[in-house]
């Protein structure tokens, strides 16, 4: 039987990008993510390029409905070898953190830590009675680098990636691969792609830093950073790596000024070049 990839928070960036790159290796696809329309379109495209895959529409900031949603992919595909969760949604803003309260963490926390979190819990029996499976997680810079302006997500993501990597040390001698893509750019493709360089940029205004235009705000293209998790995939030698790896400024890249996207590897364990040793 053919090896499956859950992709949480499908969409036309990263999601899609990374079940076409699994799927080219003979995986069926799993695509969740809270619009049926949306999913069912993504299917259809994949099945043009010879990949199976199946929607699964549900909303990820309800843990709730976790359970169900992991028995309705084994109902479907009999298994699930890889989870890659990466939501993102235009409700999902940087928050001053002078501005910053209980409500808006309880909310970007069941998104971002919360469902993730009961997703690994739902499958991580089969994958460690099989000895075999593999955890994803992406990340946004702030996870790492907190800078003025852009808090609220970046506080829930660091908690996230700080529990993914005592997960990762604990799976270490399971066959159970976890581990997580920090992406420091707008994801070109993605529906929110133009969203993001105008946050960004008022993010940066906010902070009375050299803001950069949208136009300067850094992208990158979803297939590479598929291309990177497959990599990490079938190389399991890392627990972090950085898309892109070079740290960007506020000042649109010169050093200098406060960070916008700075990843600040020399605050994670073991980095070289935006890789991080497991």
């Amino acid at each position: 039987m053919s090896k499956v990839i859950a992709v949480f928070g499908a969409g036309t960036g990263l999601g899609v990008s990374v079940a076409r790159r699994f799927g080219r290796e003979g995986f069926r696809v799993a695509l969740v993510a809270r619009r049926k329309d949306a999913l069912d379109t993504l299917v259809g495209r994949l099945a043009d390029e010879g990949i199976e895959a199946a929607a699964f529409p549900a909303d990820l900031t309800d843990t709730a409905q976790v359970s169900a949603l992991i028995g309705a992919i084994r109902d479907r595909f009999g298994r699930i070898d890889v989870v890659e969760y990466g939501p993102i949604g235009g409700d999902q803003l940087f928050t001053p953190a002078k501005d910053l309260d209980a409500r808006t963490l309880e909310r970007l926390s069941r998104l971002f830590l919360l469902t993730p979190v009961e997703v690994v819990r739902a499958v991580l029996p089969e994958m460690t009675e099989r000895g075999d499976g593999a955890i994803l997680l992406s990340h946004g810079g702030s996870a790492v680098r907190p800078a003025p302006c852009m808090s609220g997500l970046g506080p829930v993501m660091a908690a996230a990636r700080n529990y993914l990597y005592s997960l990762s040390g604990e799976l270490a001698d399971t066959g159970v691969y976890a581990a997580t893509l920090t992406v420091n750019a707008v994801i070109d493709g993605s529906e929110l792609a133009d969203f993001g360089r105008k946050l960004y940029a008022e993010a940066a205004d906010a902070a009375d830093a050299d803001a950069p235009t949208a136009t300067e705000i850094p992208s990158v293209d979803p297939d590479d950073l598929a291309e990177c998790y497959w990599d990490m995939y079938t190389h399991r030698d890392r627990v972090e790596e950085a898309r892109p790896a070079t740290p960007v400024s506020q000042a649109g890249g010169a050093a200098g000024g406060v960070p916008l996207m700075n990843l600040g590897l020399d605050t994670a364990p073991a980095c070289t070049d935006g890789v991080c040793a497991r």
